[in-house]
């Protein structure tokens, strides 16, 4: 529903409002006696935001349209972590809340909603989406409430991969596309391309950069670490055996040295960008739309945009193919690994919230089939279609989408995606279409013609056929650990080590070459004089616990 018309809403039954005014308070989604839902506000801190987020696109008036509600957003600033902190603190409290990892402090102080009562009542389209996981969203068999509605998908279908290193397709050209499944190939390639070019577009060629900036060093620093031995899925800072259980802050695993040897070694022999522990994610970016860093090792959605402008300059050489690199031959890729679905992150709803019923009709209507559809696709006859029962994109949609770097902010397209309930890339909706844009085929229709190519010269179709495939590294059984919502304990106990192992990996890779072994032993005697065993054990034990919630009938 457009702006004007809620104010002309408003105006035509503000008396009918203050005569009923029963109808606005804790009852669901209340409506006027004409039966228009009545607008409310809710705040909303978002703690994966990373820009300003006004709730003024297509996409989210359609949402204010078939809801009523409209979210005024807050967000960290420049990695913050102590905004959640703060607010428990002081008692001034958002609506809703993504609190990520520190859900459990705001669990602690009695600040949010158990929500199984609302979810009984009103959550016919959350019990549709989380049908058989439901259990996956409970706290601990202690206190299995559900605090909140989990932010990533209930069904995966892997069909896309980052892989772990990624490579310019300009540089794989040059050299022939040359076997690419160890760092040594890896960075042979480089090597040879910077000696070749070491300027692009009048600037010094970059062999490879990383990006540390705030929390993005868990992206670029940390996980590539285990990512590159080999390790199944995801589990953040922690290595989880898959068949025991146990689990280990994973800088204790012997295989993490490797990338920090490596990275030291291409620090010195000039191949890593010398500006990556200093530089802003703005500033990674812009050297990125330049077109003159040649490998990378973060995820795509960490910079769409750079990719975006790259494309729009027509320098689609420039952008990046995803390799299946591990160390050595010892080691198999176990990014594509599926990992279930872990409940973790979500939703909750304060206690501080001036409507729970109506906040949750909310978050369950965000949880249905239509929302997942419009947040993904857009618009019906605006930017997608339907051509004999298929949904299609609109031709100049799925040509923006590629290529524009405003396009989720002009259309809203993806940009309330998360981190809201949502049924993910393996659901088939009631129409018989895959419910997200994420498809094989749109996969392939959306390949630019560079990436084809480079597909084409290893022999495969999609990124994914030049990995294992998810079938054959099977389905954690625990999840994704760095979903979980940690004990304030065993937080705090990670978030001090995780503070001293991104100064100490910062240092060890600028360090001098001589004495690597000597301080990695230093790191992790100093990990253990911190008691870090002790964090093992506890997140064993949540590991073990949750394992045994999930599985309970």
């Amino acid at each position: 529903m457009r702006k004007q018309r809620f104010l002309t809403i408003a105006a035509l039954f503000a008396l009918a409002l203050i005569i009923c005014s029963g109808c606005a308070k804790k009852g669901g989604q209340a409506k006027t006696t004409a039966g228009t839902l009545t607008p409310i506000t809710f705040t909303f801190y978002n703690d994966d935001a990373v820009e300003d987020m006004p709730f003024t696109d297509p996409v989210a008036k359609e949402i204010t349209k078939k809801t009523g509600v409209t979210l005024k957003v807050d967000r960290p600033v420049g990695g913050d972590q102590q905004a959640i902190p703060i607010m428990i603190a002081s008692g001034d409290l958002p609506d809703l809340i993504f609190a990520k990892g520190q859900l459990a402090m705001l669990v602690n102080a009695n600040l949010v909603l158990p929500l199984d009562p609302l979810i009984n009542k009103y959550g016919k389209n959350v019990k549709e989406t989380y049908a058989g996981v439901l259990n996956r969203l409970r706290n601990t068999t202690e206190d299995p409430n559900i605090y909140n509605l989990g932010s990533y998908d209930v069904k995966t279908a892997i069909w896309g991969t980052d892989g772990t290193m990624q490579m310019q397709h300009a540089v794989l050209k040059d050299q022939g596309y040359p076997r690419m499944k160890t760092l040594d190939d890896y960075e042979k390639a480089i090597k040879a391309y910077l000696r070749k070019y070491p300027t692009i577009n009048g600037r010094p060629t970059i062999g490879f950069s990383l990006l540390i900036d705030t929390w993005q060093w868990y992206i670029d620093l940390s996980n590539p670490s285990l990512f590159l031995a080999g390790y199944k899925g995801d589990d953040g800072q922690w290595y989880v055996d898959q068949n025991t259980l146990d689990a280990y802050y994973k800088f204790l695993n012997p295989n993490a040295k490797y990338y920090y040897q490596w990275l030291n070694r291409m620090y010195h022999e000039g191949i890593l960008d010398r500006e990556s522990f200093t530089q802003t994610q703005d500033e990674w970016q812009a050297k990125i739309a330049q077109g003159r860093v040649l490998g990378i090792a973060y995820p795509g959605w960490g910079y769409g945009e750079a990719r975006q402008s790259l494309i729009s300059d027509g320098r689609q050489e420039r952008t990046f193919a995803y390799l299946p690199i591990q160390i050595d031959e010892r080691f198999q890729p176990g990014t594509t690994m599926d990992s279930g679905f872990s409940g973790g992150y979500g939703i909750a709803i304060t206690t501080s919230c001036k409507d729970p019923d109506r906040a949750f009709e909310f978050l369950d209507w965000m949880a249905s089939e239509e929302a997942c559809i419009l947040r993904e696709w857009g618009l019906q006859g605006v930017n997608y279609t339907y051509i004999n029962g298929k949904r299609v994109q609109n031709e100049q949609d799925r040509l923006d989408r590629i290529s524009d770097p405003n396009y989720g902010r002009r259309t809203g397209i993806g940009l309330w995606y998360h981190p809201f309930p949502r049924r993910g890339t393996g659901w088939i909706d009631s129409t018989g279409n895959y419910i997200t844009t994420t498809t094989p085929e749109l996969i392939k229709q959306n390949f630019l013609d560079v990436e084809r190519e480079t597909l084409a010269a290893y022999g495969a179709e999609l990124w994914t056929d030049l990995f294992p495939s998810s079938e054959s590294l099977g389905i954690s059984r625990h999840g994704q650990a760095w979903q979980y919502t940690l004990p304030p304990d065993l937080q705090a106990k990670t978030s001090e080590a995780d503070d001293y192992m991104k100064t100490a990996l910062s240092n060890i890779v600028i360090g001098p070459q001589a004495s690597f072994d000597a301080t990695w032993d230093k790191i992790m005697s100093d990990l253990k004089a911190m008691g870090i065993e002790e964090a093992n054990k506890a997140l064993t034990a949540l590991v073990k616990d949750k394992v045994k919630l999930w599985e309970t009938p």
